[in-house]
């Protein structure tokens, strides 16, 4: 029997994955049924998430993942901003097996971007800050990363163009050739230039707010003026 923590660490796999949409309803029973387990334990499960900022709780809709504003968004990346550029800025130069893990990692992305699987592009463009968290050598602020980079999925999910997944791999790339070089300032930089432009990366307006009643506004507006 899967464990509350099998089943909340594969709800955010799966939105790393873009699987699961903003606002998708995640139904008890169902989620019982899928894992076979109690539904003391996918509670737990669910409630745990709710602590990480991922779903949300309602008497009408039951639980359902977040659907980030963009202040919210704006604050999610801000996190990653000083949680990643802060790691490495207190870290030493990385040793050859947490370089090989990089290469490693950076070798699958490129498969995956190259390829068709959007939702193996999407997880490992997302792994990729987790697994330099790690090896960085902070496993504490490495889940961090993990549900705050899973919570800035979720406004991605809304707004980033397929084209994009090629230019994160490029920046992420940039990135580990500052490690391999032994330039932590460089690759603070780097770091900070990939995270600090997100808006301009996912073509979100800087001044607008995602309207909610889009999809209806525009099914109900009137065919022709009124007479």
């Amino acid at each position: 029997m899967p464990s509350s923590t099998d089943i909340s660490e594969r709800i955010v796999e799966a939105v790393l994955a873009k699987k699961l949409a903003p606002g998708a309803r995640l139904g008890e029973q169902q989620l019982c049924d899928l894992f076979d387990a109690p539904r003391a334990v996918v509670r737990e499960a669910l409630t745990t998430l709710s602590v990480r900022g991922m779903v949300k709780a309602s008497a009408r809709r039951g639980w359902y993942l977040v659907e980030l504003s963009l202040e919210e968004a704006q604050a999610a990346f801000d996190a990653r901003l000083v949680i990643e550029t802060g790691l490495i800025r207190c870290s030493k130069p990385l040793a050859s097996k947490a370089l090989q893990r990089l290469r490693t990692h950076l070798k699958r992305q490129r498969e995956a971007v190259e390829g068709t699987d959007v939702g193996a592009r999407s997880f490992l463009l997302g792994d990729f800050h987790v697994c330099l968290a790690e090896c960085l050598g902070n496993s504490v602020l490495a889940a961090t990363v993990r549900d705050l980079t899973a919570r800035t999925m979720l406004i991605a999910l809304r707004y980033q163009s397929e084209d994009e997944a090629a230019h994160s791999f490029s920046e992420h790339s940039a990135i580990v050739e500052a490690l391999e070089a032994g330039d932590m300032a460089l690759a603070e930089q780097r770091v900070f230039a990939h995270l600090s432009t997100w808006q301009l990366k996912l073509r979100v307006p800087a001044d607008q707010t995602p309207d909610p009643l889009a999809e209806l506004r525009l099914a109900l507006t009137p065919l022709s003026a009124p007479r």
